[in-house]
């Protein structure tokens, strides 16, 4: 009977446990429910019989770059009316999410379109005006109110490539001598115009930078606290003129929702808010991926042909150029493939394990660059870093080469043991040696450019890929002539 109920108990145990493993896979599968269609929800909502006032209500509830993406979907009529139901201020809003917003401006009246722009963030509304006409930019920055122009040609004066091009005037100043309950009061008024409040910039009496203060510090504080002990005054900035790409890593490291654009005198210009930044990443990884592939700046979806081919050509020559070096100096070494035609057959397998490795190295030194700030002698021990990597992996490709290539020259090609092998030990050594540079090449030319203070990024993959060939070919026909021909005389054999 004990056994009995012993086994009854067992097997009710396994059931459990097995409507328990049930349960637990349903609520795994359960756990990321779907994410609703807002576009759809917005659509319907736009195109609904309710009254204006509902329509405004329920579109409240969603986010502007919701509303952004659904505007190609309406028509210049159903866009208008969309305008008129949110309003300037929720439309500016809107605008600053367009992918293409000139587009849409151009449909506008030019009083509405100035409105748009005048209520957007300066940065963002240069943005817009750079795509249009030069006619239709001035009409409509006339047609601004005096302030709005003020910070749009302040932002306009400055290159694309420099910080206080990208930074915004939306921002909040305090007083240094101020207490906490006028520094609350201030906040207050400001914010009326500059919602960016969740920094707040102290300056000094003579209008110089002088700290920031987070807000939430600033509304916990009792009354009779000395408002400059909340000053943080190591607070980091940057300079208007300043080029975006020496500044991005030190404003990426700081994490700050803003962070202040000063003029060489050290007054408050503008600043970058951390939307700015992730844009500003964004457009660094695009250039520097364009530069990566051969090209001389981003394109563009839409980009006409010309404008692409300015940007593709100037690399292609230059690299048919060197190829053409490429093809000398193989002719140079005609005799050895005039006395072993069997080598050739392997030429592609040493230049593309020879630009595969270089444009390995050419990523990595790249990466290594842009975040971290090497001395002279971290650089040279990147460099051999890289090269005992190159050595060891040259030695695994070198000696997997051999061993294949040995039996294929032996067995399908029909040469006798010993000469098969020698070919194949060639083969090995020249793939070994070639990784070897070709990781010193991948490392040092980035360096090289960095020292000269031209973009590492240059060193394209395109380019790197050239010079390794060129070292690949000097390597492998330079080995077979000595080991080959010279040393062996395997061209007397195999003739």
């Amino acid at each position: 009977m004990n056994k009995e109920f012993k086994d009854i108990e067992e097997q009710t145990e396994d059931m459990l446990e097995e409507e328990l493993l049930q349960e637990a896979v349903e609520v795994e599968e359960s756990e990321v429910p779907e994410r609703a269609d807002y576009e759809e929800e917005i659509m319907q909502i736009i195109r609904s019989d309710e009254l204006p006032a509902d329509k405004k209500e329920r579109l409240d509830d969603y986010h502007e770059n919701d509303i952004a993406a659904v505007l190609e979907e309406l028509d210049s009529q159903e866009r208008r009316k969309l305008y008129s139901l949110l309003g300037l201020d929720r439309v500016s809003e809107i605008f600053a999410y367009l992918d293409d917003p000139e587009e849409f401006i151009e449909e506008l009246d030019e009083e509405l379109a100035a409105d748009i722009l005048e209520n957007m963030e300066p940065d963002d509304a240069v943005d817009i005006l750079e795509e249009l006409e030069d006619e239709k930019s001035e009409a409509l920055i006339q047609l601004m109110e005096e302030d709005a122009r003020e910070d749009i040609d302040l932002i306009q004066s400055y290159g694309d490539d420099e910080i206080g091009s990208k930074m915004t005037t939306n921002f909040v100043t305090l007083e240094l001598g101020l207490t906490i309950p006028q520094a609350m009061k201030s906040m207050v008024s400001q914010a009326a115009e500059n919602d960016n409040i969740s920094t707040l910039y102290v300056l000094k009496d003579d209008g110089t930078f002088y700290g920031a203060v987070d807000l939430t510090d600033l509304i916990v504080a009792r009354k009779y606290d000395d408002f400059e002990s909340l000053v943080t005054t190591s607070y980091p900035f940057v300079y208007d003129h300043e080029t975006i790409a020496d500044v991005i890593e030190e404003l990426k490291d700081y994490s700050e929702d803003s962070i202040p654009v000063l003029d060489s005198e050290k007054h408050i210009l503008g600043v970058i808010t951390s939307q700015d930044m992730t844009e500003m990443v964004d457009e660094e990884m695009g250039e520097d991926y364009a530069k990566l592939a051969g090209l001389t700046e981003e394109e563009d979806l839409e980009e006409p042909l010309l404008a692409s081919l300015r940007k593709r050509t100037p690399w292609l020559i230059v690299l048919l150029f060197l190829g053409m070096i490429v093809a000398t100096v193989t002719g140079t070494f005609e005799g050895v493939i005039a006395g072993i035609p069997t080598i050739v057959f392997f030429q592609s397998v040493i230049l593309g394990m020879s630009g595969n490795v270089g444009t390995q190295t050419l990523a990595v030194t790249i990466r290594v660059l842009m975040d971290e700030e090497l001395t002279t002698s971290q650089q040279i021990g990147f460099v051999f870093k890289e090269m005992r990597i190159g050595f060891c992996n040259g030695l695994i490709v070198g000696l997997i080469s051999f061993v294949v290539t040995g039996m294929y020259i032996h067995f399908i090609k029909g040469f006798i043991f010993s000469s098969a092998f020698a070919m194949a030990g060639c083969i090995g050594c020249a793939l070994w040696v070639a990784m070897i540079i070709s990781s010193f090449v991948g490392a040092i030319v980035p360096i090289i450019f960095t020292k000269l203070k031209v973009d590492p990024a240059v060193a394209s993959g395109p380019l790197i890929s050239t010079m390794n060939d060129l070292v690949a070919v000097i390597t492998y026909y330079g080995m077979s002539m000595i080991l080959l021909i010279n040393v062996l005389g395997l061209d007397k054999v195999v003739n």
